[in-house]
């Protein structure tokens, strides 16, 4: 039986594929700081589909977490045939005003520990000829987002690393996919400090975390580099910057999002 590693499992996308993975009857090792949330988890999905659920409290903004996170899976004497780099998150406001440390976290997070965990198990892939990487993009990958800035930066920097790895892997049988979702109804936007109007606003363009999921497994199955899941609306949102000028598009985004910050 196959085995699978998520990070952020605890709650949300995340959660969300650790019960679609484990209806496909593989095993799984949740990966998340909260302690309670993953146990929760973890009994639940070992009780419903009869598999092994392992799990590593983790922050990964420590040092070395992913060496971490990697060393525990071995102690435990796991392969891991498909990660899924999910953990992630977001600021929203103008920058120079928001909490510096939390804009590092982000970059450690999202991209960091992206990176880190990547270069721990794809070698081992490549020697199995046999594995695959999901890493969680958005799709804010596509533009500059001001007062949005950091996370969508940090997003665009996994979309193209994961596409450019999709091609270095394909000879070695390892599939890698950039997932590029628009807004989910997850906590995500409240984590974010987004103004309450602006987080319903994007709520009604939003895609169920099963739909996401679901069509992300697919794209994996299919050998895509990158996905957009959803409707049409997140269609026309990535292929935005195919129209407009650089600095047209930026001034777009900067009169949407901006709108929060006076309203703040």
């Amino acid at each position: 039986m196959k085995t699978a590693l998520i990070t952020g499992a605890s709650a949300g996308i995340g959660e969300t594929f650790a019960q679609e993975l484990a209806q496909k009857q593989m095993n799984l090792v949740l990966v998340a700081r909260s302690e309670e949330k993953l146990e929760s988890l973890a009994q639940l999905l070992r009780s419903q589909f009869k598999i092994e659920v392992d799990i590593i409290v983790q922050d990964l903004t420590a040092p070395n977490a992913a060496k971490d996170v990697f060393d525990k899976v071995n102690q435990k004497g796991i392969t891991i045939d498909l990660l899924v780099n999910n953990a992630g998150f977001g600021d929203y406001g103008d920058f120079a005003e928001r909490d510096g440390e939390k804009q590092v976290k982000i970059v450690q997070v999202n991209i960091l520990a992206l990176v880190d965990l990547t270069h721990q198990f794809l070698p081992g892939m490549r020697d199995r000829r046999l594995g695959g990487i999901i890493n969680m993009a958005s799709s804010a990958a596509f533009q500059p987002m001001p007062y949005f800035s950091v996370y969508a930066a940090s997003k665009a920097f996994v979309l193209s690393f994961s596409e450019a790895l999709w091609a270095e892997n394909r000879r070695y049988n390892v599939d890698i996919l950039a997932v590029c979702p628009g807004p989910s109804p997850t906590s995500f936007f409240a984590d974010a400090e987004f103004p309450s109007f602006l987080a319903k606003a994007s709520e009604l363009n939003s895609t169920p975390p099963e739909v996401i999921v679901k069509e992300a497994l697919e794209a994996l199955k299919n050998k895509h580099s990158s996905i957009v899941p959803g409707d049409i609306r997140n269609q026309v949102l990535v292929n935005i910057p195919r129209f407009l000028p650089r600095e047209a598009l930026v001034n777009l985004w900067k009169t949407i999002l901006g709108t929060g910050v006076d309203k703040n």
